[in-house]
């Protein structure tokens, strides 16, 4: 399902996976797609290790939830957040997810509800195992929050994993004339990697970083009256 300014979303924090020092970017994002009615982070807040998640929980109004790890070894924090998620998945109050964390244990978790035909967004670093990744409708890399874009030393706009995504989004989209919408072609290269974000390639948007390829055409059409709203439209030059 798709997500509007007022879907309902839960974001669930796995404090001991996750950043605080970039909490308040990812509830930016979170904003862009809907509420977070729900916002809770887990840890065992006795430790001194979420010390710095202890500044920032009050400020944007996160409830913590306590667990104690009871068995050296074993986290006891992944089991109470999914555990939470289930609840609240079958408690039919949110109309999506937004799972903070790099752990690969909560790839289940996601698959499980966008099955119930929930959305899930995940929040976490680059490290984050690519099953978790995959198992998301959208993946947000933490790295990219909080600070200008810059282009990736690993993974720059002209690779050729970039191009493919592109070429194959563009191909599924187009016109007879070769011609397809951006919006489209953004929305196609998402499903085929959840991780694709323009600035992950060191561009704001995905206009700028079509404008940047060498081996794209990109159209700008005015629609709507006097032509006040602008539409992209690309397509792989010919050979």
């Amino acid at each position: 399902m798709a997500t509007t300014e007022t879907s309902n979303l839960a974001v669930l924090v796995d404090a001991d996976n996750a950043q605080a020092s970039v909490i308040a970017e990812i509830l930016g994002e979170v904003a862009r797609h809907g509420t977070a009615t729900i916002k809770r982070a887990y840890g065992d807040w006795t430790t001194s290790n979420l010390a710095g998640w202890k500044n920032v929980l009050h400020v944007h109004a996160v409830q913590p939830i306590q667990q104690f790890s009871y068995t050296k070894g074993k986290n006891a924090t992944d089991s109470a957040l999914i555990i939470d998620a289930m609840d609240l998945l079958h408690g039919g109050k949110v109309d999506g997810f937004c799972l903070v964390s790099s752990d690969s244990d909560f790839t289940r978790l996601a698959t499980r509800i966008r099955e119930a035909g929930l959305i899930v967004f995940g929040f976490g670093e680059q490290k984050t195992p690519k099953p978790f990744v995959a198992a998301c409708d959208k993946f947000v890399f933490t790295e990219i929050l909080g600070e200008p874009a810059k282009k990736s030393k690993s993974r720059k706009a002209t690779n050729s994993m970039l191009r493919e995504l592109l070429r194959v989004a563009i191909a599924s989209a187009a016109q007879e004339d070769g011609w397809a919408s951006l919006g489209v072609v953004g929305s196609l290269v998402n499903k085929n990697d959840p991780s694709f974000d323009a600035r992950n390639f060191g561009y704001k948007k995905l206009g700028d970083l079509v404008r940047n390829q060498a081996y794209l055409d990109v159209d700008e059409r005015r629609i709507g009256s006097g032509g006040s709203m602008v539409h992209l439209y690309v397509r792989v030059k010919e050979a």
